[in-house]
């Protein structure tokens, strides 16, 4: 047999399988257990078996691949929730494109568009910052086509949100500084237009009202996240003077603003403590190490693509926005232990 020539029906004789359930192993039915579908699949590579994508296409109306549109690959957390995503759609055998809109809306509608021409079955999705109107991702649905949307939840009819409970989250980081005897804590959010960081700031004011603080509105600043921006609020929290804790929605902002401050002669934690989100690598070896919130990226990628693949294959009609919750962990660390 010539290397790229094998049928189905080479691999269903070869393993002793029926050839339909070869072929809906091949397809990624759920009807196949993940143990026949791994020994099909390694079989056909054996053989060298290749699908004929188009005639398979035209046949069921599928293109066998989803997409995973976020903001910035670059960032850890996204990079993780992606290596979830691929295990389990190359379990189910689906090719997975991957699309940045660096948090621009523009880039993202002109990714949308493309993804609508290429039929996609599916998406995966982290929206951007600038992304307060969704008509793009309706035109999306409205083919019949679902979008699951993670880290960044989207309360549109039809879509799947899986996240972790983010003002939960944010009142545990904040209550931590307030319990280490901060009393002038800075909170770094980013746009309010996103619903994860209206959360994330709502957790830090209970947090700060429990613990009879004042709610200062010029101790949050709210940005892009990024590495300069950290350095931006560092200078501000150097001009307010008597800050003595920091509350970043990610670890990029945070360990920026703490490499600056330190520059300036800024003691962390005894002068400044500091709480990151996301458990980024680097928090880790940081010099102090930061305290930061864990979220279970990989986790979340993996239930994110099975939630999609299922919908994909059910063809579920379920209006309701449907939010999965996971929990998340605070990890104390010598940034923010005074």
């Amino acid at each position: 047999m010539k290397a790229g020539k094998a049928t189905i029906h080479d691999i269903s004789k070869a393993l002793g399988i029926d050839s339909s359930t070869v072929s809906r192993a091949l397809n990624g039915s759920p009807r196949v257990s993940k143990k026949t579908k791994d020994k099909i699949f390694e079989k056909a590579r054996e053989l060298g078996y290749q699908r004929n994508n188009l005639a398979s296409n035209l046949r069921t109306q599928k293109t066998f691949t989803i997409a995973v549109v976020l903001p910035r690959i670059s960032r850890y957390f996204f990079a993780t929730v992606i290596s979830g995503i691929e295990e389990k759609a190359y379990q189910a055998g689906y090719n997975v494109i991957i699309c940045q809109s660096l948090d621009s809306l523009k880039r993202e509608k002109k990714i949308i568009s493309s993804l609508i021409s290429n039929r996609v079955d599916g998406i995966l999705m982290s929206i951007s910052m600038q992304t307060a109107s969704f008509e793009h991702l309706e035109a999306y649905m409205n083919l019949g086509k679902p979008i699951v949307f993670f880290d960044r939840p989207c309360n549109l009819k039809g879509s799947i949100n899986i996240n972790i409970d983010n003002y939960k989250a944010s009142f545990e980081a904040t209550e931590h500084l307030i319990q280490q005897g901060c009393k002038h804590i800075v909170h770094f959010s980013g746009a309010q237009n996103i619903e994860l960081y209206r959360q994330r700031k709502a957790g830090y004011i209970e947090a700060l009202k429990k613990h009879g603080l004042t709610v200062n509105g010029d101790y949050i600043f709210e940005s892009n996240l990024s590495e300069s921006d950290g350095i931006w609020a560092a200078k501000r929290i150097l001009e307010l003077k008597n800050v003595d804790g920091i509350y970043s929605s990610n670890d990029t902002a945070a360990i920026a603003a703490m490499q600056y401050l330190k520059s300036k002669g800024v003691t962390i934690p005894k002068d400044i403590a500091v709480v990151g989100f996301n458990n980024d690598p680097i928090s880790a070896v940081i010099e102090p190490p930061l305290t930061t919130i864990n979220q279970p990226a990989f986790r979340i990628g993996k239930i994110a693509s099975e939630l999609l693949l299922k919908k994909i294959q059910n063809k579920d009609t379920e209006n309701d926005s449907i939010f999965n919750v996971l929990n998340s962990e605070l990890i104390v660390r010598a940034s923010s232990e005074k």
